[in-house]
């Protein structure tokens, strides 16, 4: 979750490098609103941590800092929360610092309150915002004088350098569940990040989702996806998943075991232990 009570980010990502994993992943919350109505997705009061999330980007940089080839995602970044121009600056920056080893989880988050907080965009329309958001994102990153006219998001002509490390820019992950997150998913993401424990048939799931990926005139293996595995993780899923054509896992520790350290690392060599299992 990170927080000021998890490992250090240095020290985690150096850990989850020299155990061969791909990557280490931070979501976002700048704030939990007191008042807040909006339900917790899976039901029951909020988690504690929820409350106290390091900025992702920070923590990112100095776990891209501490390695060599991890890569570092944000695990979701919620991109609508935040300032367009500075945002992308940041992105760029940190894909620099890491040469090229970032990677954008987004979606449009479930908190109602706390995106009314943050952002002037209208909430009934954040999927169309998150699109336009996106696609002026991608003209700072790749054209000499950039700007943008959308229906919600717009910029004048502007000078924005530097450009990311990769070209185009760090691939934007969707983690989107829905009908219309996934018809958007298909539309104009780089890959797409769903929950498995949500996808009753999961090869169905991704093979509806490739059906869409055509439909709008795209090729489906230049889209990634990131599976989120809240099942039991074993060998045995983990080869299921890579044998459907997922191309990552991302693995969190669980619930119960945020803020807890003395859990978290060692459940990284447990782990670790799988890795060689999965490679052929």
């Amino acid at each position: 979750m990170n927080t000021a009570d998890d490992p250090a980010p240095d020290l985690l990502a150096q850990t989850l490098e020299q155990a061969g994993f791909e990557s280490l992943w931070y979501g976002e919350h700048s704030h939990i609103p007191i008042a807040r109505q909006t339900p917790y997705p899976p039901g029951g009061p909020l988690p504690e941590p929820y409350k106290k999330m390091m900025d992702p980007y920070v923590s990112l940089t100095a776990a891209a800092s501490a390695t060599k080839t991890l890569k570092v995602g944000t695990g979701i970044a919620l991109l609508l929360e935040r300032e367009l121009l500075s945002q992308a600056k940041t992105i760029c920056s940190l894909d620099r610092i890491s040469e090229g080893r970032l990677m954008i989880g987004c979606g449009v988050g479930w908190n109602e309150e706390e995106f009314n907080n943050a952002s002037n965009l209208p909430w009934n329309r954040r999927y169309l915002a998150l699109k336009e958001t996106v696609a002026a994102q991608r003209a700072l990153f790749t054209e000499g004088e950039p700007e943008f006219v959308g229906e919600l998001v717009q910029f004048d002509k502007v000078w924005f350098e530097p450009k990311p490390y990769q070209p185009g820019g760090p691939p934007i992950i969707f983690g989107a569940m829905g009908p219309m997150g996934l018809r958007h998913t298909a539309q104009w993401a780089d890959g797409w990040m769903p929950v498995d424990i949500a996808l009753p048939d999961i090869p169905k799931a991704i093979s509806d989702f490739y059906d869409q990926v055509e439909s709008f005139g795209r090729n489906p293996d230049e889209v990634e996806i990131t599976m989120v595995v809240m099942a039991p993780v074993s060998s045995d899923l983990l080869k299921s998943y890579r044998d459907m054509g997922i191309h990552r896992c991302n693995i969190g520790v669980g619930v119960e075991n945020w803020d807890r350290p003395e859990v978290v690392m060692p459940m990284i060599e447990k782990f670790s232990k799988l890795i060689p299992e999965l490679i052929d």
